[in-house]
C-alpha cells in the first residue's frame, strides 16, 4: 500500500501549484473580499486547462481523473482560496451532474461555454421549506405540449447572482420518483431572479422564483424518475466540498505556522511555547488524517462513483478539520488573524458554512452510522397504524 501520490499526480499538482504562484497569488485578498464572480480568473483557468479536467475529450474536457480535480482545487486554494471555488464550479457541482447526464444537443448548446469560463452554471436544490429533506420540494413542472411549465422558488443557490444557466430539481409528481430536473437560462419566461442576500462568508445568493416559467421540453434533463441518479451523482459533489474545506483550513494552517515561527513575544519566538507547540501539532494531525479519507474516497471514485460511506467519512473529516484548524490558526495569530488584512479569518468563514452546505455534518454522520449498522435509519416519523 502506497501513501504517496503517483509521479503522474505529483507532476500535475506541481504544475498546477506554480502556475497558481504565477498568476494568482496576486490579487488573492482582493478576491476573497469581493462578493462578485471573477469571470477573468474563468476564463485564465480554463486556457490553463483547469475547467473540465475529469471530463471525456469528446466532451472538451481534459480527459483527467477525479483525483486530477481533487489536486487542482487543492492546490489553487492554498495559493487563492476564492480561485478555488472557480475550480470547484468548473469540474464539481452541477456542471458534473450536467456532463453526466445532459444529452448530445444540450452538450452542444452549453458545454463549449462553460468550459470556457465564459458561463456559469448554478444549481437549484433547496427550497423554504425543503432544505436536508429535499425530497420534499415543491416546485412543480408540467408538461404542456413541446414546453415544460415551471412554478415554485428555489434558495441558497450558490452563484445564482452570476449564473446564465441553472439546473433545477423540480418535480414532476407525487413522491420521490416524481422528481427529476430542468435546465432553465436566465432570461426565460416566467423565471425571475431575488435581489441579493449574503452568507456570512461574504458570498451573495438571490432566490429564485418560477411563476408559469416556460421553457423547452428540451430542456429536461432527467425527467421523472431521475432523481436517484442525480443523489447518486452528489456523492462526487461532496468530494469538491470537502477538497475546499480541507484546503483553507491547510492555507490558515501555513499563514499561521509562518506567523508562529516569526512573531515574538516575552522575548522568545511564539513557535518555542509548548501550549503553540501542542496546537500545532493537533492541528496537523486533523489535517493528515483527513487528507488520508479524502483520498480514499476520491481513488474509489477513480473506478466509478465513490460509496455514499467513504463520501460522507471524507466531508465530515475534511469539514470539520477545514474549520477547526482555521479557527486555531486565527487562534494562533491573534488580532492579525482576525484582520481582513489576513486570509485566515476568510477561511474560517468559508470552512464554518462547508459544514452546512452539500450535506451538513449532522446528516453526514446519520449516513455514516447507517454504514456501520447495515441498515437504514429513517428521519421521518413512521405513519401512523
Amino acid at each position: 500500500m502506497d501513501f504517496n501520490l503517483s509521479e503522474e499526480h505529483a507532476s500535475f499538482a506541481e504544475s498546477v501549484r506554480r502556475f497558481a504562484h504565477d498568476k494568482l497569488a496576486a490579487g488573492a485578498l482582493a478576491r476573497a473580499h469581493s462578493p462578485g464572480y471573477p469571470s477573468d480568473v474563468a476564463r485564465l483557468l480554463a486556457r490553463q486547462g483547469l475547467l473540465g479536467i475529469a471530463f471525456a475529450e469528446e466532451d472538451g474536457g481534459q480527459g483527467g481523473s477525479l483525483m486530477h480535480a481533487v489536486l487542482a482545487i487543492q492546490e489553487v486554494a492554498l495559493v487563492c482560496p476564492k480561485s478555488a471555488d472557480i475550480v470547484q464550479a468548473g469540474n464539481f457541482g452541477p456542471i458534473r451532474t450536467f456532463v453526466e447526464y445532459a444529452t448530445p444537443a444540450q452538450k452542444q448548446r452549453w458545454l463549449p461555454g462553460l468550459l470556457s469560463g465564459e458561463q456559469l452554471i448554478a444549481l437549484g436544490m433547496s427550497e423554504p421549506e425543503a432544505g436536508s429533506a429535499v425530497t420534499e420540494l415543491r416546485t412543480s413542472a408540467r408538461l404542456e405540449g413541446d414546453q415544460v411549465v415551471i412554478d415554485g422558488s428555489k434558495v441558497f443557490s450558490t452563484h445564482s447572482p452570476h449564473a446564465s444557466l441553472f439546473l433545477v430539481y423540480v418535480r414532476f409528481g407525487p413522491g420521490v420518483d416524481g422528481i427529476g430536473s430542468v435546465l432553465v437560462e436566465r432570461g426565460a419566461p416566467g423565471f425571475s431572479i431575488g435581489e441579493p442576500s449574503a452568507f456570512m462568508s461574504g458570498e451573495e445568493w438571490c432566490q429564485l422564483y418560477f411563476e408559469n416559467c416556460r421553457i423547452p421540453a428540451a430542456n429536461v434533463l432527467l425527467g421523472q424518475g431521475g432523481f436517484k441518479k442525480q443523489i447518486a451523482g452528489f456523492n462526487v459533489e461532496r468530494l469538491g466540498n470537502a477538497s475546499r474545506s480541507l484546503a483553507l483550513g491547510r492555507h490558515a494552517y501555513n499563514l499561521a505556522r509562518e506567523h508562529v515561527l516569526i512573531r515574538k513575544q516575552f522575548g522568545r519566538a511564539l513557535c518555542e511555547f509548548q501550549g503553540i507547540q501542542w496546537k500545532f501539532a493537533e492541528m496537523a494531525l486533523k489535517l493528515e488524517s483527513a487528507q488520508l479519507l479524502l483520498y480514499k474516497a476520491v481513488m474509489e471514485g477513480e473506478h466509478g462513483l465513490p460509496s455514499a460511506h467513504a463520501t460522507a467519512m471524507a466531508k465530515l473529516a475534511c469539514n470539520q478539520a477545514g474549520w477547526e484548524v482555521a479557527n486555531e490558526a486565527l487562534q494562533a495569530m491573534g488580532a492579525m488573524g482576525y484582520s481582513r488584512e489576513s486570509l485566515v479569518e476568510y477561511c474560517v468563514r468559508r470552512t464554518r458554512g462547508w459544514m452546512i452546505a452539500g450535506g451538513s455534518i449532522e446528516m453526514l454522520k446519520n449516513r455514516i452510522a447507517e454504514g456501520v449498522f447495515e441498515r437504514s435509519f429513517p428521519q421521518r416519523p413512521p405513519k401512523a397504524a
